[in-house]
């Protein structure tokens, strides 16, 4: 019987399906492994070659813990609202949900054809109303919850109340907005509801106002900042500008701290860990107040140089700035409108970026030094960010190299502060020397002048000791249709939620996908959707990532219709022991789960402080691209001739993608090529030998370079258990590596060859009982002890090799030995389980056990070595290997030695001078 992927693994396929193997146990007397994949928004491409790579490694690792004895939880789901759906629905008509249902339906296929151990029973969607509902209910739970600072962490809204009603605003140390209210218990009790309402929203975790946002035309909605690449928009390519609109968001640095300190907990990737960090971007520093009397206003600003104060010769806003408005005088109306225009078209990455050009416009007023009283110009410019500490900076030329080349533009003071300081070309931050030109910190050090300036200022009641983050609060909503709904209707223009019991507030139907022509969200359009038949609902959706800010905790009990949840559930899963995805997630899913999760905990929901234990990030699989060399005429214009690779420096050509699904060892298939577009129907061909030779670089897996490889195609060819094994061997799990169609054929042979170690020559399942030998033992159990190490620390293109060297071994050792090959077939089975399903099968155990079977257990002494085969060599010229017993010493040796026909033959009659011999290397005879 021949090895026949095809009936062999649809055949396995089937027998998991149709007795739920790897249905995860509701029992929680083994100790539990969560094995996590991010999970996929499914698109209507399918998945190509690059696409399982993760998945591959996380269901060999998923197995291999089954068979280790844990009880495992692999679920897998779908990401499913998002842009790619509804943009086709806008185009189609088409509503999202059948597109989504029909790219589901795909991606299952596909992932079924591999044979992952997935736990299909758990399936989650984030676009089911039945799992959003929890998505909506932890929107209320954030709505409805402060952060304190005192308890350090969030807290229901009613305690707050509470604090107001017993003591009013006093002594309150909360995450809020800046500008609450101060009022005593009887003030805030005579407030009438609205007014009470409107206060409690700036205390809120999830709270609505003016924000300063990614508005991108194009697509109709706002876009977070990881979803904006060059001042355009991730998908499409659009354009997108600042723009201010009343817009939900999450208050996700009150955890800023502690998400910064929860990265020393847990096991991620170091790049990945140091994206985090630098995005949270803790500073300490102090907050310091530049008043505007005019205005009878100040402006805040928070540096971590308050040491150079006396350097500030004018402060900076952010175009944006919210006194923007106010301080900009008549005469300089037009420019700085003309200056927030030309900002409004650049993303905040591209400002960031962009640290050449010099560009601002002076108000035309002035803010007071906080100190001196001296009189200090207030402009705008781009390289401040209305997000980022207070939208406003002090300006000090001499130690800021963007405030240097400012003051430089604009012909703005440069005051040196430092003894130490060289300012004639560039700002000089050094904090050596003492200070100059600052009034009472004069001749003091940095670490003296920083404490005198702190207490100065609280005296003046101008400034404080702030520690500040570099991460904004989150922006919660989408200008879209196909989104979760906002459990949110507003009553005299203020958010109020709807009932618990209404939940899941459903998406309406709409008559079209696109605003309304008033410019109000998609949901707009939906007829007589009143809360209460009065009551407008909010019209945006919640974005992308509020369903897979939790997903792993509905996978322990998806089901639950009176909780996420259950607690049982939750308290024995825990946290997710080892979660696989790209890295591209690092400053989004990423941060807003842990924040969540977070969230959660504060609220006893859950007890785990962070939700994935240990993360790695995949590498890319990248295309292996070909190209055929189109001949250009003397005008360079294509021509229909081809010249092959080797000829091309003969010719005038330019280089052309072809589809690598009709190149083989990069031959090009002459006939499908005609096919391949309809320009090339006429092809003429210069040949090298008879055959077109293809050109091949390495790229980005696209279509657009035709080196997509469609896994079904490989599956076809070569079966699910050879592109697992395939996809391991490229190389480590973390790296990028190049995809290879050629280099497929060598996994294909290696399961053959496994395969003829059960079979006779004749193809009949032939094992035999007989005790092995003592070299097939060592075969297995270097494999066994192999397999082990490299799955637990994730090397499994190591493994990949051994277990073809093993089966290499085994097949010298002729070796058909029941009690070898039963325990090889546990060993392979995380990496190829439908051909070691069937040899088990085939080697007389239960169908289907093998998933549960026990992992074998190493024995190191089939490894230590009893003998060993020594060259013996005359007078250093090696003649043959003499099996020696390696406990023998050095007399034994040599009464061996001198006994042996081998060393008399090759003596012939000559004396032995001296016999050499280190054990375990050599034996040399000088005669």
């Amino acid at each position: 019987m021949e090895y026949n992927h095809k009936s062999l693994e649809k055949k396995w396929q089937k027998f998991w399906a149709d007795h739920q193997t790897y249905k995860t146990s509701d029992t929680h007397q083994k100790p539990k492994y969560y094995v996590l994949d991010m999970f996929p928004y499914p698109s209507g491409a399918g998945l190509h070659v690059g696409h399982p790579l993760g998945y591959i490694a996380s269901d060999i690792f998923s197995r291999y813990k089954r068979l280790k004895g844990f009880n495992v939880l692999h679920p897998m789901g779908y990401d499913s609202f998002g842009l790619p759906a509804e943009q086709y629905a806008i185009q189609t008509g088409q509503h999202p949900a059948v597109t989504t249902e029909v790219n589901i339906n795909r991606y299952r296929e596909q992932m079924d054809n591999i044979g992952f151990s997935y736990d299909w029973s758990r399936e989650v969607r984030t676009s089911d109303p039945s799992y959003y509902k929890w998505t909506q209910w932890i929107f209320m739970r954030l709505f409805d919850s402060w952060y304190n600072k005192e308890s350090d962490k969030a807290e229901p809204i009613e305690t707050l109340i509470a604090m107001f009603v017993a003591s009013g605003s006093t002594g309150i140390s909360a995450v809020s907005d800046e500008d609450v209210m101060e009022f005593s218990a009887d003030e805030w009790k005579s407030f009438d509801e609205e007014k009470q309402q409107r206060e409690l929203l700036k205390y809120r975790i999830a709270y609505l106002r003016e924000s300063t946002v990614n508005w991108c035309a194009a697509l109709g909605t706002v876009l977070a900042n990881d979803e904006v690449i060059n001042g355009v928009s991730e998908r499409g390519g659009y354009p997108v500008e600042q723009k201010k609109m009343m817009q939900w968001s999450m208050r996700i640095t009150a955890y800023a701290d502690r998400l910064l300190k929860g990265l020393d907990t847990i096991d991620w990737p170091e790049p990945l860990v140091e994206m985090q960090r630098n995005w949270i971007g803790k500073s300490v520093g102090a907050s310091v107040k530049f008043p505007v009397p005019q205005f009878d206003t100040a402006i805040e600003v928070f540096t971590t140089r308050v040491d150079t104060i006396y350097g500030v010769s004018f402060v900076v806003l952010a175009p944006e700035h919210e006194l923007v408005i106010a301080l900009t005088t008549p005469e300089q109306q037009a420019e700085v409108d003309a200056y927030i225009e030309k900002t409004s078209k650049k993303s905040e990455l591209d400002r960031m970026a962009d640290t050449k050009t010099v560009s601002g416009a002076f108000t035309g007023s002035y803010a007071k030094h906080p100190i001196s009283g001296q009189d200090v110009q207030i402009w705008i410019a781009d390289y401040v960010l209305a997000g980022y500490g207070t939208g406003a900076v002090m300006a000090v030329p001499s130690g800021d190299q963007r405030d240097y080349l400012f003051a430089k533009h604009f012909t703005l003071p440069i005051i040196p502060i430092s003894d130490t300081q060289n300012i004639e070309e560039e700002a000089d931050p050094n904090k050596e020397g003492k200070y100059i030109n600052s009034d009472f910190i004069n001749g003091m050090t940095y670490q003296e002048a920083v404490p005198a300036l702190i207490t100065k200022l609280e005296e003046l009641k101008l400034g404080k000791a702030k520690i500040n983050f570099r991460m904004r609060d989150a922006i919660f909503g989408r200008q879209r249709y196909w989104g979760e709904p906002v459990p949110v209707y507003f009553k005299n223009g203020l958010p109020y939620l709807i009932k618990e019991e209404e939940l899941p507030l459903l998406l309406p139907e709409v008559d079209k996908y696109l605003p309304t022509e008033s410019g109000e969200p998609p949901l707009g359009r939906a007829k007589d959707w009143k809360y209460e038949d009065q009551y407008e609902y909010e019209l945006s959706t919640m974005p992308g990532w509020a369903g897979s800010s939790w997903y792993w905790f509905r996978y322990m009990d998806p089901k639950n219709e009176g909780n996420f949840a259950s607690k049982e559930a939750v308290d024995y899963w825990k946290a997710v022991d080892l979660y696989i995805g790209g890295s591209e997630h690092a400053t989004g899913h990423l941060l807003y789960s842990r924040f969540w999760n977070k969230f959660l905990k504060d609220l006893g929901y859950q007890n785990e402080e962070e939700p994935f234990r240990k993360l790695i990030n995949q590498g890319m699989i990248q295309g292996r691209s070909n190209f055929v060399y189109r001949v250009l005429d003397d005008e360079g214009r294509g021509t229909n001739q081809f010249v092959s690779y080797g000829l091309k420096n003969e010719y005038k050509t330019i280089p052309l993608h072809v589809d690598v699904n009709i190149v083989h060892n990069d031959l090009l298939d002459l006939e499908k090529f005609k096919n391949f577009r309809p320009d090339f129907a006429n092809a003429e061909f210069v040949l090298e030998n008879g055959k077109y030779i293809c050109g091949s670089e390495v790229e980005k897996m696209s279509k657009s370079k035709f080196n997509v490889v469609n896994p079904d195609d490989i599956i076809e060819s070569y079966g699910a258990d050879t592109l697992r094994l395939y996809e391991m061997f490229l190389g480590p799990l973390e790296q990028a590596k190049p995809w290879n169609t050629n280099g497929i054929e060598g996994v294909y042979k290696f399961l053959r060859k496994l395969w003829r170690l059960f079979h006779d020559a004749e193809g009949n399942f032939s094992v035999s009982d007989e005790d092995p030998s003592k070299a097939e033992f060592k075969a297995l159990h270097k494999i066994i002890k192999k397999v082990e190490d490299d799955i637990e620390r994730f090397s499994f293109n190591t493994s990949v090799s051994a277990f073809m060297i093993c089966v290499n071994e085994l097949t010298d050792l002729k070796c058909n030995k029941r009690q070898i090959l039963e325990q090889l077939v546990v060993t392979l089975q995380p990496y190829a389980p439908h051909i070691t399903e069937e040899l088990w099968a085939l080697l007389g155990k239960e169908a289907g056990t093998l998933s549960y079977a026990s992992y074998p257990v190493f024995k190191p002494e089939y490894l230590v070595e009893s003998e060993f085969a020594y060259p013996v060599s005359f007078n250093g010229k090696m003649k043959f290997n003499l099996s020696l017993a390696l406990d023998l010493d050095q007399k034994a040796v040599e009464d061996t030695i001198r006994a042996h026909a081998d060393v008399q033959r090759h003596l012939d009659g000559k004396a032995i001078k001296k016999i050499i011999f280190v054990k375990g290397k050599i034996i040399n005879i000088v005669i």
